[in-house]
């Protein structure tokens, strides 16, 4: 669904009607029952779970990928960014730090701070502390952007999450932290 479409689309609280979008997906339930009618021998109703489970995951990457429109970021260099600002003003981590932070390798982090610097949002400055080392600062543009993003961000979050009370939010995050380890 394009901008345009998504800003008219809007009804009642901001929210997205997406009917349009559901009518042209497969019912997950008639994909399981294909597969229960052709495969008797086993369960699929493990694949209505885990398409559910996609299908929530694209329309997330999908709200922020809208977010982000028009900021020249992409999710690798938002990421970056709000991990910085989590920091607090004027704090500064190492790439290693960082990509820790953001479970990546640091070859991976290099690309995205030589983007992020050339758009005049980060700084490379000296560690104190080390001669030798890096720490990664943002700068009053890449702050005032972060700060700027985390609003439109929660308020993306919020939307996508509307229909659910604090108990099945809570009950979510408890079943997806069983799937994802954590």
């Amino acid at each position: 669904m394009s901008q345009a479409t998504k800003r008219n689309a809007r009804g009642k609280g901001g929210q997205i009607d997406d009917q349009q979008d559901d009518r042209h997906s497969i019912s997950l339930d008639h994909i399981v029952a294909q597969w229960r009618r052709e495969r008797p021998d086993i369960d699929p109703s493990v694949m209505a779970v885990c398409g559910d489970v996609k299908r929530a995951s694209e329309r997330i990457r999908q709200a922020m990928a809208d977010n982000l429109a028009g900021t020249g970021l992409d999710y690798a260099g938002f990421d970056v960014v709000m991990t910085l600002r989590r920091q607090g003003r004027g704090g500064a981590l190492s790439p290693s730090a960082l990509a820790k932070d953001m479970m990546l390798s640091t070859s991976a982090m290099t690309s995205r701070l030589d983007r992020l610097e050339k758009r005049g949002l980060i700084e490379r400055q000296s560690d104190p502390n080390d001669r030798r080392g890096l720490k990664i600062v943002l700068t009053d543009a890449g702050f005032t952007l972060a700060d700027d993003l985390v609003v439109s961000h929660v308020q993306t979050e919020e939307r996508l999450l509307s229909a659910l009370s604090e108990k099945e939010r809570a009950q979510l995050r408890a079943l997806l932290g069983k799937v994802g380890g954590t």
